[in-house]
């Protein structure tokens, strides 16, 4: 499958604004500031598409892209950021219940920990929560470029201990400067989606 069109379509800040419209949807979904703009963009070959902050806490929304019009990629907004107010904290919170307990029923989910930093108890919890409601969850280690060469693969089997990942589940490192991790996530993209076959690379864009 070639990837040929990305189009943002609507920024969902309330449960009425949420998408149900038939479509599957890939929802990335992180802490605040773990990078899923700058995944985004780089699987897409895009470097604008989702809006990319030095703020953490700035995706307030449920962002919804259109992918080659038969499939959504679903920026969430980041949990664990403390300087919100609790109020919005709170909006927040039952936005991510809502969207996730009236999922369309081929919503799947890639969940985001930073490499370098680990799987925090927030993403432990997130982890759960999935499980939980029994989402197919891919897990993605961003930033792994910060993280040496010679410590990547002790990092990474820490992160699958921490989260209670199965020994055949996906953990894909990621880094959206050097596109490592691309191809993989691709991949597991297309095995959430059930599609025939793998997209082009990423670089070639979208529009």
């Amino acid at each position: 499958m070639k990837i040929q069109t990305g189009r943002f379509i609507r920024s969902a800040v309330s449960k009425v604004d949420l998408l149900e419209d038939g479509y599957p949807q890939i929802a990335f979904v992180g802490r605040s500031n773990v990078g899923k703009s700058s995944l985004l963009n780089r699987l897409l070959g895009r470097r604008s598409l989702a809006r990319i902050s030095s703020k953490p806490g700035r995706t307030q929304a449920v962002n919804y892209f259109l992918i080659n019009s038969s499939f959504y990629f679903v920026d969430l907004p980041g949990f664990g950021y403390a300087k919100v107010s609790k109020k919005a904290r709170r909006e927040w919170a039952e936005l991510m219940d809502h969207y996730f307990n009236c999922v369309p029923e081929r919503t799947q989910v890639v969940q985001l920990v930073d490499a370098k930093v680990g799987a925090t108890p927030l993403d432990c919890e997130a982890a759960d929560y999935f499980h939980s409601l029994s989402l197919p969850t891919t897990v993605v280690a961003t930033k792994i470029d910060k993280v040496p060469r010679s410590k990547r693969g002790r990092q990474l089997k820490s992160i699958r201990s921490q989260l209670q990942m199965a020994d055949e589940a996906a953990l894909v490192p990621f880094s959206a400067v050097k596109g490592d991790g691309v191809s993989e996530l691709w991949r597991e993209v297309q095995g959430l989606l059930q599609l025939p076959s793998a997209p082009s690379h990423a670089s070639r864009g979208v529009s």
